[in-house]
């Protein structure tokens, strides 16, 4: 049990060794970047984005090399029965139509040479400078960066199975297979990999007199244009990303101190608590909290006031234990010490019976006190079902009466129709609570006195009064006789026939129940008050003068319980 326990201290100290993050903070940040990283990198490859540029870029090629091709085969022919291209009139409609675009025009003839190249016609007469840097110097990091990352996702998102663009210095028509299926009247489009990340778009439509195939016109395009724009894109999402990346760990940082740390803080102050390290103040830093952090808080609040109230109440409780044992063994070594030292048998036979008496006071004390150490946990451990109140106490009152237990008093109780009082709780010891009441109030009742019981439901509670005809209680004692050990017995008893433990085990067995249990006095009916002529009525208050009563009628207790 010993290693056990060490072992769970040895857990608890290495739990606190986390470092800067718990594994709640990081479980918090793992959740979030993770799933902002799925998201990224979702829209990070832009597949459909670039899908669709490049689809335009081949619908608009195609048109272009339909309305080209077209115009080529009806006038740069000779007349319905040629059977070639005019190179001339043919190089103006391409220079005419193409326009200064980045769309590159080729005409191969129908044995598959090369008639016209657009780009050495000279379209636009524009001259294109690209600057270059200066020898020797390397792009910074910034542009490294971007490089690589651009790089990377085309790597990834590259299709392997696209060929690669090659073009022949002596090119003719056979060297592209477009342009084979164009010389056999079929248009056919082709992508193929520039191998820099870029595509090289290629449409080969046949130029045709009259359905008869003169030749090929093949236009290509790449798409630099669409790889710009992508990685522009790119670029613009990762800055965005990154930005985003920034602001959620941010927040996850501060999401986890406001949830791991009070929560490391509430589990320091528990082990302080386990360890009994003073009462530790911590468990109510955040009780003000509206969320599971402040519910937590006061909950832990709650049972660490409820323990230290438990502790509290055991020191108490073994304190006032002590007390009380200690009075009858203290009587019985002072007896056996008397009888050591003398040697009249008449005073060794009163010794022997105080010590007899002593005995039977321990017993019932110790009785007692077990049944009370007991109560907590079978209270707590106890299933609550219905109890017919008016059927427990009619029964209780028959066995009272045919055991003749009653000691000459009368107990007046209607029964009530069953089913009329009906409470949640544990049968057994409801019926304990009325027993010691019934046994409290014949116990003060004068001879041929009377114990009335009664039963009133009101609209969410049930109130069992028993009334005697006894002297009543002192003014002081209404809340006192509910107390451990105390006593407020009747003139005449014998002391230590009681353990003064009744009353306080009925009001803890009613408060479980949540109900309570009141102490009054009942007033003196004016016609019925004795006069005070010296007479002892069975109960006196202690520190009252010889021949003096209380102004009562007799002692009231009132059992409200939750129905």
């Amino acid at each position: 049990m010993a290693k056990n326990d060490a072992d769970t201290s040895n857990a608890l100290v290495r739990e606190t060794r986390w470092g800067p993050f718990s594994p709640l903070t990081r479980r918090i940040l793992a959740v979030n970047v993770i799933a902002l990283g799925i998201l990224g990198g979702g829209i990070l490859y832009l597949d459909q984005f670039r899908d669709n540029l490049l689809q335009r870029h081949v619908s608009d090629l195609e048109a272009q090399a339909e309305i080209i091709g077209g115009a080529i085969g009806e006038s740069a022919s000779g007349g319905p029965d040629t059977r070639s291209i005019e190179i001339e009139p043919a190089r103006q409609i391409i220079a005419r139509l193409l326009g200064p675009t980045n769309s590159r025009a080729r005409l191969f003839s129908i044995d598959g040479q090369l008639l016209a190249d657009s780009r050495f016609l000279g379209l636009g007469r524009t001259v294109y400078v690209i600057p270059l840097p200066p020898p020797g110097t390397k792009p910074d990091w910034r542009k490294r960066l971007a490089d690589w990352f651009d790089t990377t996702l085309d790597a990834l998102t590259s299709d392997p199975e696209i060929p690669r663009y090659e073009e022949h210095i002596g090119q003719t028509a056979f060297d592209y297979e477009e342009a084979l299926a164009a010389l056999a009247g079929e248009k056919l489009t082709v992508i193929r990999s520039a191998g820099d990340g870029t595509r090289v778009v290629s449409v080969a439509v046949p130029v045709q007199r009259f359905r008869r195939v003169l030749g090929v016109l093949l236009m290509t395009r790449d798409t630099a244009d669409i790889q710009q724009i992508i990685r522009e894109e790119r670029l613009t999402i990762l800055k965005v990303f990154a930005a985003s990346v920034v602001v959620t760990l941010l927040l996850s940082v501060f999401l986890a101190g406001t949830i791991a740390r009070p929560i490391r803080r509430l589990a320091r102050a528990a082990d302080e608590v386990r360890h009994g390290i003073g009462r530790p103040k911590a468990l109510h830093e955040y009780s003000h909290r509206r969320d599971e952090v402040g519910t937590l808080s006061r909950s832990l609040t709650a049972m660490t006031r409820a323990l230290y109230k438990q502790l509290d109440a055991v020191e108490s409780f073994a304190a006032d234990v002590a007390h009380e044992l200690k009075n009858p063994l203290s009587s019985m070594r002072s007896a056996v010490e008397t009888i050591q030292r003398t040697g009249d048998e008449a005073i060794k036979t009163k010794l022997l019976a105080i010590i007899e008496d002593d005995v039977s006071r321990l017993d019932r004390l110790i009785s007692d006190i077990s049944d009370a150490s007991r109560l907590d946990a079978e209270l707590s451990r106890g299933n609550m079902a219905e109890v017919d109140l008016g059927a427990m106490v009619a029964t209780l009152v028959e066995a009272y009466r045919t055991t003749a237990r009653t000691g000459g008093t009368r107990i007046a109780f209607d029964p009530p129709e069953s089913g009329s009082f009906v409470v949640q709780g544990i049968e057994e010891r409801l019926g304990q609570v009325m027993r010691n009441l019934l046994d409290n109030a014949i116990s003060f009742s004068p001879a041929g006195g009377t114990v009335s019981i009664s039963l009133v439901k009101k609209s969410k509670s049930i109130d069992f009064a028993i009334e005697d005809e006894g002297p009543g209680l002192p003014d002081e004692a209404t809340e006192k006789i509910f107390e451990r050990f105390y006593t407020e017995r009747p003139a005449g008893e014998a002391f230590g026939r009681h353990s003064g433990l009744g009353l306080s085990i009925s009001k803890q067995i009613v408060e479980a129940h949540g109900g309570t249990i009141v102490a009054t006095n009942k007033p003196v009916d004016a016609g019925a008050r004795r006069s005070n002529d010296g007479e002892d009525d069975g109960e006196t208050k202690p520190d009252a003068e010889p021949g003096r009563e209380r102004e009562s009628g007799g002692a009231r207790f009132v059992v409200c319980l939750p129905c």
